[in-house]
């Protein structure tokens, strides 16, 4: 199968010179779902920069399509912005309040320059739809709504455009248990229904043991481990995955 995000050798170090990545080397195959884990400071948040194109690797190189983003031209770039869409962490943060949800998931049609008017209205409701919300969202304000609809509309804006990766970043930390499980299945839905590939960033294991088909293990900015789910997250290699494992809260037994 093809991969359509790929990273080759690729390391990061600040204008300091501190390093935030080193010889990082995966890659995402159209279709499949993909965890990124490990704890805070691992070089996760760097990763995702890179990953969007909104910061150049020091050493290596991150492909699309086989395609170098920092050598990509303008036309092919805005392919890239549609081909890749983000979900980030915080709902209330990540919608204009000032805006109505019709406008917020119509801009990247418009951004994109691939719909206007009626046209991109009748997108957006397809997509509010998808998502589970209903019809009169469009008309009304991100405060009106809960934290899991604001996600929902946030995921809306994702899809909107038809990309083909959604770099979902952290999406469920700031929801409660409930609405997290929620917010999972719609993700594995929508993945399913549209040929969707998913990167998920998360230190939350349990997420990525249910969402994702593999699973790659950052530490101190590095790979440590990767490789199918049953196996990273089941059968682990490493003490750091171990460790990462031992961490996971459960429920003390009757």
């Amino acid at each position: 199968m093809t991969a359509i995000l790929e990273l080759q050798k690729v390391g990061y170090s600040y204008r300091g010179g501190a390093e935030a990545l080193s010889d990082v080397s995966f890659a995402v195959t159209e279709g499949r779902s993909v965890g990124l884990v490990g704890e805070s400071g691992a070089g996760k948040t760097t990763l995702v920069r890179l990953l969007l194109g909104l910061a150049a690797p020091s050493t290596g190189e991150v492909l699309f399509d086989g395609v170098p983003l920092v050598t990509t031209d303008r036309a092919q770039m805005r392919r890239f912005r549609r081909s890749v869409q983000t979900v980030f962490q915080d709902p209330y943060s990540s919608l204009d309040p000032r805006q109505r949800v019709g406008r917020i998931v119509s801009e990247p049609l418009t951004s994109l320059g691939i719909a206007r008017g009626r046209a991109a209205d009748a997108l957006v409701a397809q997509a509010l739809e998808s998502v589970g919300l209903p019809s009169d969202s469009a008309d009304r304000y991100p405060h009106e709504f809960s934290g899991g609809q604001r996600q929902r509309i946030a995921i809306a804006r994702a899809i909107v455009p038809g990309p083909r990766l959604i770099l979902a970043d952290e999406p469920l930390s700031a929801l409660d248990v409930t609405t997290r499980i929620q917010i999972m299945d719609l993700l594995a839905e929508l993945g399913q229904k549209r040929g969707l590939t998913v990167l998920m960033v998360s230190h939350d294991l349990g997420v990525v043991a249910s969402l994702c088909a593999e699973t790659i293990v950052l530490q101190n900015g590095r790979v440590v481990e990767q490789g199918d789910t049953p196996q990273v997250l089941g059968e682990p290699r490493e003490e750091y995955t171990r460790r990462l494992l031992a961490a996971v809260p459960r429920l003390p037994k009757a």
